[in-house]
């Protein structure tokens, strides 16, 4: 793996990883619980910059472990995944997010329970991985707590008076999110496996026939 590949992966998964949170945030917004500053809002949009760019920033990490992890710990999957696959995990992804944003649970309980189900499924369906379980659930266990501690030092202030409502999905918006992100990852690595064999191919192909001439 080359160093420019490496950095285009990273600039992909970054973009995908500020898309993520803006339409997280959009999402929550339906539900008067905006994911972002409130002060910000009220005195400077541009102020709230970092937050994308820190989504971003994670989604580049978690994003290109996944691929890294699945090396180290020997997880080659039976059937290589296409695009298609990816962008199916994308849209239950978002499912999932929008679930939280407009169905009215009974209770925090049955949110927490029936997304943690959905996450699940999301992981089992596009992921399966011991890599990939053990990686969402630390994303989704150090996220909430940065995201908690954000709030509690009065960083940003959660918009929804009901704050279990944010302890109810966040963990399990993480977790999926870093199952999605990963398999961004993983078929960004696999097409660049894919290109170069390709050019290892052909550089082999040229090397026989002059040989051969």
């Amino acid at each position: 793996m080359s160093f420019p590949t490496f950095v285009t992966r990273a600039v992909y998964l970054f973009s995908a990883g500020i898309i993520f949170s803006l339409v997280l945030n959009l999402l929550q917004l339906q539900r008067q619980a905006n994911f972002f500053p409130a002060f910000f809002r009220d005195r400077d949009v541009q102020s709230s910059w970092w937050l994308p760019v820190l989504c971003g920033v994670t989604a580049a990490v978690v994003g290109l472990l996944y691929p890294y992890l699945d090396e180290q710990l020997g997880e080659r999957r039976a059937e290589k995944q296409e695009w298609s696959s990816v962008m199916r995990c994308v849209a239950i992804f978002v499912g999932i997010n929008h679930a939280s944003a407009k169905i009215d649970f009974s209770s925090n309980l049955q949110l927490t329970l029936t997304l943690t189900a959905l996450s699940v499924g999301l992981w089992w369906l596009f992921d399966g991985s011991r890599g990939g379980l053990m990686l969402g659930i630390i994303m989704a266990a150090i996220a909430s707590v940065v995201c908690h501690l954000l709030i509690y030092h009065g960083i940003y202030r959660y918009t929804s008076p009901d704050f279990t409502y944010l302890q109810s999905w966040l963990p399990c918006i993480f977790f999926s999110g870093g199952v999605t992100i990963g398999n961004i990852g993983r078929q960004l690595a696999q097409c660049e496996q894919k290109d170069e064999d390709y050019l290892s191919g052909c550089q082999k192909f040229h090397l026989t026939k002059e040989h051969r001439d």
